[in-house]
């Protein structure tokens, strides 16, 4: 009797560990496969919404760290995303769940790769922090070379490092001068423009010191935005 108890009990040890193990693998699974959906939103460069199967979730792209919204060429990142996926019905392979809650993932449209597209239009960062993609690191390799969108500045301020940066400013109780210092010393200052000429010069030019050069730009864009000009020496 005590060995049929035995040989019973495990029995539903065994049965228990198996629906334990397919519960685990359709979950990997479901993680592994390719779904798809519609983009429903975008709130920056890598951050989309998509409506899958009546519900929608929120996607961080995997591999990948656009400017923020208020860095130079946060904007256009975010405006390449929408042009590419907004209203589109996407495919998305999930890689996991991140602290906010975001599902991480690599979405598709038509074959491409948006995460690839953005790195590849030198409007993302390749995030070696939590990806080690060889194909993501070639890309920024080849869109810094070609001096892509924010690549035409010499010293780019990563966006990990501007969070950083207002966390800090932050932390100072709501300060607005201490917050204001401390973007700024975040930020490189890569131009100098003449406010008397209205012509910026780029860091290393013999006039970026000039009398009048009071004007700072993180980016060439920042300074055309406003009405200067390039300088005829340096061609910033």
């Amino acid at each position: 009797m005590k060995k049929i108890f035995i040989t019973s009990q495990y029995r539903r040890y065994r049965f228990c560990a198996c629906v334990l193990i397919l519960c685990l693998f359709s979950f990997q699974l479901s993680f592994a496969q390719a779904i798809s959906g519609k983009c429903v939103g975008v709130s920056d460069g890598d951050t989309i919404t998509m409506l899958i199967e009546g519900h929608t979730e929120k996607i961080r792209l995997y591999g990948i760290d656009c400017p923020e919204k208020n860095q130079p060429f946060g904007q256009r990142a975010k405006q390449l995303a929408s042009n590419l996926v907004f209203g589109k019905d996407v495919n998305l392979d999930r890689v996991g769940i991140d602290r906010y809650g975001r599902t991480i993932g690599r979405v598709y449209i038509e074959g491409k790769s948006l995460n690839e597209e953005l790195i590849r239009a030198g409007l993302a960062w390749h995030y070696k922090q939590y990806s080690s993609d060889s194909n993501l690191a070639v890309l920024e390799r080849e869109a810094r070379l070609q001096k892509k969108g924010l690549w035409v500045d010499p010293q780019p301020l990563p966006p990990w490092e501007f969070r950083k940066a207002k966390r800090g400013a932050s932390s100072s109780g709501g300060d607005p001068q201490f917050s204001l210092n401390a973007l700024r010393s975040a930020e490189a200052v890569a131009f100098r423009g003449n406010t008397k000429s209205k012509v910026f010069h780029r860091a290393g030019c013999k006039q970026f010191n000039c009398r009048n050069c009071t004007a700072e730009f993180a980016s060439r864009e920042a300074a055309i935005s406003v009405g200067y000009r390039v300088c005829g020496v340096c061609r910033p």
